[in-house]
């Protein structure tokens, strides 16, 4: 049974992570088009692996290589929605999102690797393609978590480039090094 992470990420903008080792505060909005491409085909890299060992779980309460890759496939798809809310309207309220009650829903567990990183690379192709056309007037624009949590469009593009970099931590190990 997985245990929801109730975690509130966004210290990952104050800090490093002691985690995966990103410096997400020392990112600069115009890396992370390339963070999001390079992050993209590690994944890919992962998914070519044995589709039965992509769904072996550590422990039953951590998701497997495939349900992580699922994960950052719709983190990728979600945060493109989002950032075009936060350029087309003011102070747009984000839609709450249960990422455990979608990984059951979707069954990230039994989806096909081959077809998730394709997704995956699509997803993240477009959303770095979205941030690159953010002109820089645009980068103070705001939205809204409902817990209250409130984004810039430049602290939306750091926090963002955490969870797939922590996600592929969490799967590797393999700490990130530079910001």
């Amino acid at each position: 049974m997985m245990i929801p992470d109730t975690k509130d990420w966004t210290w990952v903008l104050e800090r490093p992570c002691t985690e995966c080792g990103l410096d997400a505060p020392g990112v600069g909005f115009e890396q992370v088009p390339g963070m999001i491409r390079a992050n993209a085909a590690a994944w890919t890299e992962l998914l070519a692996g044995d589709p039965a060992v992509l769904r072996e779980r550590p422990r039953a309460e951590v998701w497997s290589v495939l349900e992580y890759a699922c994960h950052v496939r719709d983190v990728f798809r979600l945060f493109d929605v989002r950032l075009k809310l936060m350029l087309a309207e003011d102070d747009p309220l984000f839609a709450n999102w249960d990422q455990d009650a979608t990984a059951v829903e979707e069954r990230y567990g039994e989806q096909e690797a081959a077809v998730v990183s394709e997704e995956l690379a699509d997803g993240a192709e477009q959303l770095a393609r979205s941030f690159e056309a953010v002109p820089d007037a645009a980068r103070a624009r705001t939205g809204l978590r409902s817990d209250g949590a409130r984004f810039t469009v430049e602290s939306f593009a750091r926090y963002l480039i955490h969870d797939p970099v922590h996600h592929r931590y969490d799967v590797t190990g393999v700490m990130h090094v530079g910001s």
